[in-house]
C-alpha cells in the first residue's frame, strides 16, 4: 500500500509538471523558457508512463489529465490573472470529483502489470 501511495504521488507530480508545460507552451518566449517547457514535458510523461506500469492505465491517464486540466485553470487564474468564471469553477470541481472517484474505485486491486483483478 505504501508503494502504491508513492506511485499515486508521482502521478500528482506528473500533473504538476503538465501544468508547467501547458502554460509554457502558451507563454514561452525565450530559449530558457522553451527549454524548461521541454524538460517539463519529458518529466511529466516519464512519471505518468512509469506509474501506468503498476497502476491501471486508464485511471492513471484520467487522473493525470484531470489534475493537469484543473491545475492549469487554477494557475491561469492565480498566476496570470485570468477571469474567474463561476461556471468554469463548478465544472472543474465536477472534473475533480470524477478523478477522485476513479482513484477510489481503482483501490489496490491491480495485478502489477497495469491491469485489474476481477
Amino acid at each position: 500500500m505504501k508503494n502504491t501511495n508513492r506511485i499515486w504521488l508521482s502521478v500528482i507530480v506528473a500533473a504538476l509538471f503538465e501544468v508547467g508545460w501547458v502554460i509554457g507552451l502558451k507563454h514561452a518566449a525565450g530559449l530558457w523558457e522553451w527549454l524548461a517547457t521541454g524538460i517539463a514535458i519529458v518529466i511529466s510523461f516519464y512519471l505518468m508512463i512509469a506509474a501506468s506500469r503498476t497502476l491501471p492505465v486508464g485511471t492513471v491517464y484520467a487522473v493525470f489529465v484531470g489534475l493537469g486540466t484543473a491545475g492549469t485553470v487554477v494557475a491561469e487564474i492565480v498566476l496570470l490573472g485570468a477571469e474567474v468564471q463561476p461556471s468554469k469553477l463548478i465544472l472543474i470541481g465536477t472534473l475533480l470529483l470524477g478523478v477522485i472517484g476513479l482513484k477510489l474505485l481503482s483501490g489496490s486491486k491491480h495485478n502489477g502489470k497495469g491491469g485489474v483483478h476481477s
